[in-house]
């Protein structure tokens, strides 16, 4: 019976081990797959390459078609639930859009950092690139709040969500093979070369989170 019951033990603790990280992704339409059959997002995509190359991992698609960084700071409350173990930001694209001050996009996320920073969960924040469409004042602001907000946090970074579209490319006119007609929104094509960039950066805190 003693035997019985260490293995029990041994058992259980090996259950509680195999129980796969849990990772909400908090975005926008970017995250939450706009314009593309849903198996084609972001977000299944990325939770498959994951699981291909050996993380046991469940992503939560906590992305909103339209929201801002207000929007998602309004949200992070509720996103960050008892079970997340961790948590991906990628948020700022409709700022940029609106032409939001850069100051507001950057308290807005200075945020959501601290409401994961106060539940105890870490952040992968990915970054939003800008163009001079208002001026180099305004893009050096944009860009810059990544960066600064993830060394305040001593969170990971990933300076470009669209990285992986721009090295497929090879040249901006080719940029139009891997996003929709509206030129905002990657298709499926752009999906997949931006989670084969991603990917490794995104296994990495995966398996970060996990050893906590």
């Amino acid at each position: 019976m003693r035997n019985l019951g260490i293995a029990a033990i041994f058992t259980c603790g090996a259950v509680a081990q195999a129980e796969p990280v849990t990772i909400a992704a908090l975005g926008d339409s970017l995250t939450a797959g706009y314009g593309l059959e849903a198996d084609d997002g972001l977000v299944p995509q990325l939770e498959a390459w994951l699981n291909d190359n050996g993380a046991d991992v469940v992503l939560i698609n906590a992305g909103v078609s339209g929201d801002t960084t207000a929007g998602g700071l309004s949200r992070v409350g509720w996103t960050l639930t008892p079970d997340v173990d961790g948590m991906i930001v990628t948020l700022g694209g409709n700022d940029f859009l609106r032409g939001i001050d850069p100051a507001v996009s950057r308290e807005n996320l200075r945020g959501i950092l601290q409401a994961a920073k106060n539940a105890d969960v870490d952040v992968l924040l990915i970054g939003i690139e800008a163009s001079n469409n208002y001026g180099p004042d305004y893009k050096a602001a944009f860009d810059s709040m990544y960066p600064d907000l993830a060394a305040e946090f001593g969170v990971q970074l990933v300076p470009r969500f669209f990285q992986g579209v721009l090295d497929a490319a090879g040249v901006q006119d080719n940029v139009r093979n891997y996003m929709q007609r509206d030129r905002i929104h990657p298709n499926p094509a752009g999906v997949k070369v931006i989670v084969e960039t991603l990917g490794p950066e995104v296994l990495a805190f995966v398996t970060r989170v996990s050893a906590q």
